[in-house]
């Protein structure tokens, strides 16, 4: 079999209007005191290829428009729905009295491993990500409904934020997917 490359004008895409006015994944991410602007610029990416409803941007995790967030955000900043919390702590809060299940990408005790988590239909999740040092704060992790872990076999055990944002992003997405239309 042979394989011939697509131009990117043979790609399947939808303009802006049309992106704003699909069913969206029951998913939000929200990034908690994330320091560079490249990883929040993928992480705009990631949430467009996968149709994720909303970003927020908490602490310190700075906010478009920015240069180097739409470097490598490449126009996902006006696709993806995105709003500005200070406290990820109060965010939580507001998202839980909304029925949203609150998960927090963390190495944790007691936490479940990504592919084993299976996600409930017709609930809305917000998958949480922490700063690229420190992870996500042990205070937001208390009051998450549940831990999500990457499993990883190398020596190094830590992955980059927005590597990590891909990996569950789309690993949650693959597993909604039959929940949600296309």
């Amino acid at each position: 079999m042979q394989y011939r490359k697509l131009n990117n004008s043979e790609l399947p895409r939808l303009s802006e209007e049309e992106f704003k006015e699909a069913k969206k994944t029951p998913l939000i991410i929200v990034l908690d005191n994330i320091r560079s602007l490249n990883n929040i610029g993928s992480v705009f990416r990631t949430a467009d290829a996968f149709l994720v409803e909303k970003i927020y941007l908490c602490g310190i995790t700075a906010q478009p428009p920015h240069k180097d967030i739409h470097k490598t955000a490449l126009g996902a900043t006006e696709t993806v729905d995105w709003e500005y919390e200070e406290n990820t702590i109060e965010l939580i809060e507001k998202l839980k009295r909304e029925n949203i299940t609150i998960l927090s990408i963390e190495q944790a005790e007691n936490a479940v491993m990504l592919d084993g988590f299976i996600p409930i239909k017709d609930q809305k999740y917000a998958v949480i990500f922490g700063n690229e040092v420190k992870g996500v704060d042990q205070k937001v992790v208390n009051k998450s409904d549940a831990v999500i872990e990457i499993p990883q076999y190398g020596t190094k055990h830590s992955l980059n934020i927005s590597v990590s944002a891909g990996v569950v992003v789309w690993d949650l997405f693959s597993k909604l997917k039959g929940f949600t239309p296309k």
